[in-house]
């Protein structure tokens, strides 16, 4: 059976789950509800308790409303009772879906019924018989060789342009460092790339590989404030065309060098070892080999930095999140990132949690992204303007309901007695 076989199967086995659930799901409301408005109230019961009965108030256009137990924060309201019934069959898809297609509308602030939604959603013991039916159709995207171009290529060449409206001055798209809460965007970005080279305790003349650059500013930022020579590994195509422009425009294309390859073809002999913002592409199973790598790139006095968004306990990334934004993304547990370092005598040194400081960079990247709004809207459509706003707010609610975390592992050879006895080293 071929590869396209089996996907084909699959998809027929996900709408076949599907309809079951749908069609469980009517026939169900019809038998307990006499008339069109109880069906209404019926339904509409059940997506409230599906998401953990928020206080949030949920409706049908036109026809009936479920009031939360408490004082309601926000209105959900369903374009009509089939489409509520069709979301019932997937919750955790269609929802995205529907809103981005406008079919549900949200009255109130976005992030705080998101944020509602999120707290509610995690407070029960077990997830409902419509969770786990819905769970069980979904099937994350692999990262293989080709796999991972494809997963990337999807969400990162979708355009310079579009990225530069939101990110600010520094395109970077990575948990910022907020030194105060007041911080502007650029200012904490900035504040991070000195966070993670600080971790480094980088020194001039040294070398540096980089697992995943981004738009080339981390790497930039090393060579500049910190006179290291550094290799960065990255496939996404335009964002290596952007750096490589952007490093020869600033003078540093002869201490940065931008590779177009996978993390998985690095080769070299370097003093530090950082990738921020890419363990999320990896996937679990690729763990130990990226440790594998890293291990074989750092010499006795080896240290590294991996930055990643992470989660308390191995939990998937949401279904929608994972095949509209973000294929083959995976946020990992601290238990499954020890599968990098155990392997090959990796010395964890230090663990750091930003999830606040990542819930505020997504705060300034939201409202730069409405701002630009018109100018996505004419890049694309309103459907991808939904979609964003939705991908974005929801990102905020995650992590400062405490969903998402934002860990910085520092880490060493395993014979590396050249450790700072303090952290004094990262506030000077």
């Amino acid at each position: 059976m071929s590869a396209s076989d089996e996907g084909l199967i699959s998809g027929r086995k996900h709408n076949e789950s599907a309809r079951s659930v749908a069609q469980s799901v009517a026939e169900t409301a019809a038998q307990e509800s006499g008339d069109a408005r109880s069906t209404d109230r019926w339904l509409l019961k059940r997506m409230s308790s599906f998401l953990g009965d928020p206080p949030i108030e949920f409706a049908v256009r036109g026809g009936a409303r479920v009031r939360a137990t408490s004082a309601p924060i926000g209105r959900v309201t369903f374009a009509s009772r089939a489409m509520l019934v069709s979301i019932l069959a997937d919750p955790w898809l269609r929802i995205g879906d529907a809103y981005s297609d406008g079919s549900l509308t949200v009255d109130g602030d976005l992030v705080a019924v998101l944020e509602a939604v999120y707290r509610a959603s995690t407070m029960g013991d077990k997830p409902s018989w419509l969770r786990r039916a819905a769970d069980l159709t979904h099937r994350s995207r692999a990262n293989t060789l080709r796999g991972s171009r494809d997963n990337i290529h999807h969400h990162y060449d979708i355009g310079n342009e579009f990225y530069s409206l939101w990110l600010g001055d520094t395109m970077a798209y990575t948990c910022a460092y907020y030194p105060t809460p007041t911080a502007t965007l650029d200012e904490a970005q900035t504040a991070k790339m000195h966070h993670v080279c600080r971790k480094v305790r980088l020194k001039a003349g040294e070398s540096v590989v980089e697992a995943g650059c981004g738009w080339g500013t981390l790497a930039l930022h090393m060579a500049r404030h910190y006179g290291v020579r550094v290799r960065a590994f990255n496939i996404s195509h335009q964002q290596i065309a952007y750096a490589r422009e952007r490093a020869a425009r600033e003078g540093l294309a002869g201490q940065v060098e931008y590779v177009e390859d996978d993390y998985r073809n690095i080769s070299g002999h370097y003093d530090a070892f950082v990738s921020v913002g890419m363990l999320e592409h990896v996937g679990v199973k690729n763990y130990p080999t990226l440790g594998r790598i890293a291990r074989r790139c750092l010499g006795s006095n080896g240290r590294g930095l991996i930055h990643s968004i992470g989660r308390n306990h191995p939990a998937r990334l949401q279904p929608w999140i994972e095949k509209r934004i973000f294929p083959g993304a995976y946020p990992p547990a601290l238990s499954e990132m020890s599968q990098i370092f155990e392997p090959w005598d990796l010395s964890v040194l230090d663990v750091e949690n930003l999830r606040l400081h990542y819930a505020q960079t997504l705060r300034h990247w939201l409202e730069l992204y409405e701002a630009a709004g018109q100018r996505v809207r004419a890049m694309f459509d309103e459907k991808f303007v939904r979609m964003w706003r939705l991908y974005l707010a929801g990102s905020v609610a995650a992590f400062s309901t405490g969903t998402l975390q934002l860990f910085q592992v520092v880490f060493a050879t395993a014979d590396n007695n050249d450790l700072p006895w303090t952290r004094a080293h990262l506030y000077t």
